[in-house]
Formats: structure tokens, C-alpha cells, sequence
């Protein structure tokens, strides 16, 4: 690839053609430093004001370690956020094998590597704390750091964060194609969980709530950051965004004074396979990454509402020390969401023009409020929240397997009435249905239509998501295994069968716009995903089915169950996991969206029937069985209402046997009806064809009846 000399001046492009502007090379270092100045402020004053660096009063570790900790944290929160942003931005805003794309992966990788060294030195100085010792180099020193390190959960999450960010840093510098980073970047995003999973939401009555406000916040606030930060880095680098060193075709020289021109000739293996493509347009870059920066905002500003709702409790903790760094955070908050509104609507479009400095300076206007609000986070991380308390003497056998006093007895009322809403589900929903009205609306503004049931039917079953996640179900399927039944068949069975026949990827597929520069967006992400061989094996019919039958029986007998009632992790990737594995098999059967391979109608009816049947032995199963599923844990509740926990197992029996096969019938009638719809429409193709042909296959059959006939005439007669 050849780069503009510093003598050359390149030609202006048009407005559709605006490619990265050559700036100083400063703003690289600029951007960083006020965002990583910014932070460390915020958290040394949010530190001062709230406390969260007082010495303690048992074991202090000193001044060093109460400090250092959430200073190490702030700094591996925003290398956690320049691998994850630069990631995210670079398979959504850019083209593989440019020097942008290579440029973005280096970030990755060099944020990875602060993440991996902050999280080490978070890690070892958060043992200090806990354990209130003093650094050695004896060997008891390293015998105790072992054990927290491999035994505790905190010291458990600490390491599976070092161990990532390392994995990341090595494999982001290593590995530069679309799958290599679409799986780093997923392993990117899935390193902030362990820690999100600690803290002080431990503490707090609403840990689930807590822990997945966090783990929201956290991902959506590092898309946010990082993917400005690389903004920055592609600014400073004097490189322009489609990777030739030319605008648009224009002519410049390189740096040994040799005229090029781009789209002409290819000096790489990346720029033959993009030859024909136009550049990628910087001014586009930023609108893509505006697009993920509201996405991020909201979840950010969701996750945030609801984590204060569970630290603060009430408007009386406002007056807190942290209710008062959550007052400065959300001020910071809404200044952002303020300059990200000004730079959507008003600086963007002059980017295309002029490349607009105002818009530079407010870049890093938002990255010093962006490092202020990183900083008050870590120092909320070590303030205790007014909502937390010291737990009683004694707990109930409830409280001590699920950290929440045992509810009242499920009456018919509290099937509507009670609720624990679960803010990633809550959160997926809504943007599922904002999305999909939005492609709706998209179709019909250009014309196209659209039918409604097939609306209805999406909103429907994200709505049931929603409940089965959210509403009586999840506030009592931890205490009664009829009702966590109940939930595996809803999200397993019913809440698929609405959302296939949403045809949620057809839809997508019409309302997307293409993209012309070899980049990948929503279109071409999605089909991507419909055509790679992982979908071809896990939607072939086959392996569908022995997915949705294996996963029953491999769940619950199996430690897998009790991993799911004891763990939050657990509990989401089960929803995760009979959610997806439902929705493929009913997909398979009657979907509309496009699959690479669909079995004839009578296969479709004979694997559903074998279905049927290993589902309802199944149910059968669990009511013959004479001992109690995780009786550790259904049997330990103490409830003095209900079912006792052997006749509640039995009438779960029932749920999966019975309740269970009512969408399987449902499944059945319409693979039935699409059977028939598909014979009227072959017969209806049929008649046409005859019509245009004027019944000549007809006739040619007629004739060759006679033909025969006449033959076996004439040797009857010689017989004769």
C-alpha cells in the first residue's frame, strides 16, 4: 500500500468519496490523554468524596493498595473498552486486509494488553485487600495467592479476566480475517462477565438485577469509548480509510515519488479482492459509528437507571456520598448523550465537506467526559452503597441458596402481579421489537408490504419473552420445579414458534440496504451467518431435532440443572440455550426464513412425530421418578406452602408431557396446511403451464395411449 508523501498534496474528493483526513499525527496521543487524565481525576476525587479509599479498620493494607485498586481498575476498563470498541467498529465500519482494518486491530490488541496488565495488578491488589496481608516473596505468600486466585470467586474472576485479555492481545495481533475477529471480538465481550458478577452487587438484595445492569453497562460503555478512541487513532494516522493512499480514484505519490491511482492497480492481495469497490468514506465510518453509539448510550443509560435503583434504593440515598458520585455520573451521562445528538444531526453531514474541526473538538470534549464517568465508576466500585447491609445472624434456607428471602405462597392473582424483571432479556426484547417495527415501517414508506400477522406474531413473542424472563415464572422457578418446567416449555416451544413466524431474517434481508464498499453491516453480517457452515449443520432438520430432544434429557440429568439453579451465569445460558435450540427446530419445520436445507412436507411430519413422542416419554420420565431432582436445592427451600417438592416434581412431569405437546400439535397442523397450500400451488403451476402450452402434455399423453393401443390391436390380429 502506498502512503501520500508529506510533500504530496492529494486532489480533493466529492462528497461521496470523503476518505480519512490527513490531520496531526498529535490527536493520536491527544485523545487518549485527556481520557485517561480525565478519569484518573475523577476517580482520586470520587475516591475523596466518598470514602471508598478510607483505611480499614481490620487488616488495612495501606495507602497504596486502597488507592492503586480502583486507579488499576480505571485503567483496565479503558483498555478492556479500546479491544472491545475497536473490535466492534472494525466489523461494522470497516474493510479487511486495509490498512484501517490492520489499524483497528492493533488498537485491539494494544488495549488488550493494558487490559491484561491493569486486571493483573487489579487483580493481586484486590487480594491484598480481601485478605488484608502484606506483599511477600515467601512462599506462604504465593500459597495464599494460589488459593484466592483458584478457590474464591473473586480471585476466580480476577484470573479468567487476565487470562482473556491475554488470549485477545495475542490473538487480535495474530489473526486479521472476518471470522478470526467476529470470534475475538465475541471473547472480547464475554471477559468483562466474570467481573461484572462481583463486586457490591453481591451484596445487594437485588443481585440479578445488579449483576445484569452491570454486565450491560460495562459492554455498552466500552463499544462506546473504544470505538471513539479508534476514531482518534484512524484520525492521527495520516492513512486514509480505503487503504490505496488516494481519494477516490485520484492520482497522488507515494512516498518514492511513483504516481498511483486507486482502483487501477491493485499493489496487494487485499485491494484485487476489493477492486471495483468504492472507498470507504470516512464521513460513513463516523454516521456507523454513531449508530453504535446510540445503541451503547441507551443500554448504558437502561443499565445505569437500574443499577442505582438497586444501590440507592430511594431518593433518601441520593444524599449519600454514593448517591452523590451517581448524581455526577449521570450529569456526565446526559452531557454526552447532549454532544452525541449535536454531532449526529449537525457535524457529521460537514464532515463531507470539510472534514469540520468543530467536530474533532468536541470529540474530545466527549472523551474527557467519557474518562470522567470511567473514573466515577471504578470509585462507585469501592463506595458502599447505601442499600447494602450486614447480613442477619440467621437466614432462611431461601436466602442462603438464593440470596433472597423466600416469596409468598403463588396464588392465581400472582401469575400477573409478581415480578423480577431480568434487564438483559428486558432489554433484547425491546430492541427486537423497536427494530423490527422500524424495518416495517422502512418497507412501507418505499411501497413494499408487509404482512401484519407476521408483526403481531414477533411482538407477541418477544412480549412472552419478556413474562417467561421477567414475571412470575422467573420470580418462582427457583422455588418450585413445576414452574421452572413451565418456563423450559415456554421459551423452548412456544415463544419460538411466534418468533418464527415473525420471519425476523426475511424481513431484515428486505429492509437493509446493501452495502457497496466491502464492508459488513446488518445485511451482510446476517447473511454471512445464513450461509456459513456452522448454520448449515445446526439448521439441518436432523440436527435440529436431536439438539431440541438431547438438550431435555442432557439438562436434567445431568449436573447441568444445578449449575443453572445455583449460578446467574448458569441461568441465562440455559434461557440462551432452549431458546435458540427451539427456535431452530421449529425454524426447520415452518419457517419462512431462508435455511440451506428443508426436508420434504412428509419428513417434516415424520421427525415432528418422533419428536412428540421422545418429548411426551420424556415428561413420563420425570413423573415416574421415586426420588427428588436437585434435592439440594428444590428440597431446601423450607416453603410451608404448595405441593411438597415430590408432588411439585411430579406435576412438573405433567407440565412437560402435556402442556409441552399442545405447540407441538400446533406445529403439526401447520406443517399440514403449508403441505396442502404448497400442493394447490404446484397444481395452480401446473395449469398455467397447460394453458400456456394449450394442454399439449395432455395431448401428447392421449396420443401415446392411442399409439399403444393400436399396437396391441394389431397383435391381437396377427395372432388371430
Amino acid at each position: 500500500m502506498s502512503r501520500p508523501s508529506t510533500g504530496a498534496r492529494p486532489a480533493p474528493a466529492g462528497p461521496a468519496s470523503t476518505a480519512l483526513p490527513t490531520g496531526s499525527a498529535s490527536l493520536r496521543i491527544t485523545g487518549p490523554v485527556i481520557l485517561v487524565g480525565a478519569a484518573l481525576l475523577a476517580v482520586i476525587a470520587g475516591l475523596a468524596f466518598g470514602g471508598g479509599a478510607a483505611p480499614n479498620l481490620l487488616l488495612d493494607p495501606g495507602p497504596v493498595v486502597r488507592w492503586g485498586l480502583p486507579v488499576l481498575t480505571t485503567l483496565a476498563n479503558l483498555g478492556g473498552a479500546a479491544m472491545l470498541g475497536s473490535l466492534v467498529l472494525a466489523l461494522f465500519g470497516l474493510r479487511t486486509g486495509e490498512r484501517s482494518f490492520e489499524l483497528a486491530l492493533d488498537t485491539a490488541s494494544i488495549g488488550a494488553a493494558v487490559y491484561t496488565v491493569a486486571s493483573a495488578g487489579a487483580g493481586l491488589f484486590t487480594f491484598l485487600q480481601t485478605l488484608g496481608v502484606k506483599l511477600s516473596a515467601g512462599p506462604e505468600f504465593g500459597a495464599q495467592l494460589g488459593r484466592f486466585l483458584l478457590e474464591l470467586p473473586l480471585g476466580q474472576a480476577w484470573l479468567m479476566t487476565v487470562i482473556a485479555g491475554a488470549v485477545i492481545t495475542i490473538a487480535a495481533f495474530a489473526f486479521r480475517g472476518w471470522l478470526a475477529t467476529l470470534l475475538v471480538g465475541i471473547l472480547a465481550a464475554a471477559s468483562f462477565i466474570p467481573l461484572a458478577t462481583q463486586g457490591h452487587a453481591g451484596d445487594l438484595s437485588g443481585h440479578d438485577a445488579a449483576v445484569n445492569s452491570m454486565i450491560l453497562h460495562t459492554i455498552g460503555a466500552a463499544v462506546w469509548i473504544g470505538g471513539l478512541l479508534l476514531l482518534i487513532v484512524l484520525r492521527g494516522s495520516r492513512s486514509e480509510l480505503n487503504g490505496t493512499g488516494a481519494k477516490n480514484g485520484t492520482g497522488t505519490k507515494n512516498s518514492t515519488g511513483t504516481k498511483t491511482s486507486a482502483g487501477t492497480k491493485a499493489g496487494s492481495k487485499a485491494k484485487k479482492s476489493a477492486k471495483g469497490l468504492r472507498p470507504v468514506a470516512f464521513a460513513n465510518l463516523v454516521r456507523r459509528y454513531s449508530s453504535l453509539a446510540l445503541v451503547a448510550f441507551i443500554v448504558v443509560a437502561i443499565s445505569g437507571i437500574a443499577r442505582a435503583i438497586v444501590s440507592v434504593g430511594d431518593w433518601a440515598g441520593l444524599l449519600s456520598p454514593y448517591g452523590g458520585i451517581v448524581l455526577a455520573k449521570a450529569v456526565a451521562l446526559v452531557l454526552l448523550g447532549t454532544l452525541g445528538a449535536r454531532y449526529r444531526t449537525r457535524l457529521i453531514p460537514k464532515l463531507e465537506k470539510d472534514g469540520s474541526g468543530a467536530f474533532w473538538t468536541l470529540v474530545l470534549l466527549e472523551l474527557a467526559l467519557m474518562g470522567i464517568a470511567s473514573g466515577l465508576a471504578a470509585a462507585l466500585s469501592r463506595t458502599p452503597p447505601p442499600t447494602a447491609t450486614e447480613a442477619p445472624a440467621v437466614r432462611s434456607p431461601a436466602e442462603i441458596l438464593t440470596g433472597s428471602p423466600l416469596p409468598p405462597e403463588l396464588t392465581p392473582a400472582r401469575w400477573f402481579t409478581a415480578w423480577n424483571l431480568d434487564l438483559i432479556w428486558l432489554v433484547v426484547a425491546a430492541f427486537g421489537i423497536a427494530l423490527y417495527l422500524a424495518a416495517v415501517w422502512r418497507l412501507r414508506r418505499r411501497g413494499d408490504r408487509w404482512p401484519i400477522q407476521r408483526t403481531v406474531f414477533w411482538v407477541l413473542g418477544l412480549l412472552g419473552l419478556v413474562w417467561v424472563t421477567g414475571g412470575a415464572i422467573n420470580a418462582y422457578q427457583e422455588y418450585l420445579f413445576s414452574v421452572h418446567m413451565l418456563g423450559h416449555m415456554m421459551l423452548s416451544m412456544v415463544i419460538p414458534l411466534l418468533l418464527v413466524a415473525g420471519a425476523p431474517v426475511t424481513l431484515a434481508l428486505r429492509a437493509i440496504d446493501k452495502r457497496g464498499d466491502g464492508t459488513r453491516g446488518g445485511r451482510e453480517w446476517i447473511l454471512w451467518a445464513v450461509h456459513s457452515p456452522f448454520s448449515r449443520v445446526v439448521t439441518n432438520p436432523f440436527v435440529a431435532a436431536a439438539i431440541f430432544v438431547l438438550s431435555l434429557w442432557a439438562f436434567y440429568f445431568t449436573d447441568l440443572v444445578r449449575w443453572a439453579m445455583s449460578d446467574h451465569i448458569g441461568h441465562e445460558w440455559m434461557t440462551v440455550h432452549f431458546l435458540i435450540s427451539g427456535y431452530l427446530f421449529v425454524l426447520s419445520l415452518i419457517g419462512a426464513d431462508p435455511v440451506p436445507f428443508r426436508l420434504p412436507y412428509a419428513g417434516r411430519l415424520i421427525t415432528l412425530i418422533a419428536v412428540m413422542a421422545t418429548h411426551a416419554f420424556f415428561g413420563i420420565a420425570i413423573m415416574m421418578q421415586s426420588g427428588l431432582m436437585v434435592a439440594e436445592w428444590f428440597g431446601s427451600m423450607g416453603r410451608t406452602w404448595g405441593a411438597t417438592p415430590l408432588q411439585d416434581q411430579y406435576v412438573g412431569g405433567g407440565v412437560a408431557w402435556s402442556v409441552g405437546e399442545i405447540p407441538t400439535l400446533i406445529l403439526a397442523i401447520t406443517v399440514a396446511i403449508q403441505w396442502s397450500r404448497n400442493d394447490a400451488k404446484v397444481e395452480k403451476r401446473q395449469d398455467r403451464q397447460a394453458d400456456r402450452s394449450g394442454d399439449a402434455e395432455l395431448a401428447e399423453y392421449n396420443a401415446r395411449l392411442a399409439e399403444l393401443a393400436e399396437k396391441d390391436r394389431r397383435s391381437a390380429a396377427r395372432r388371430g
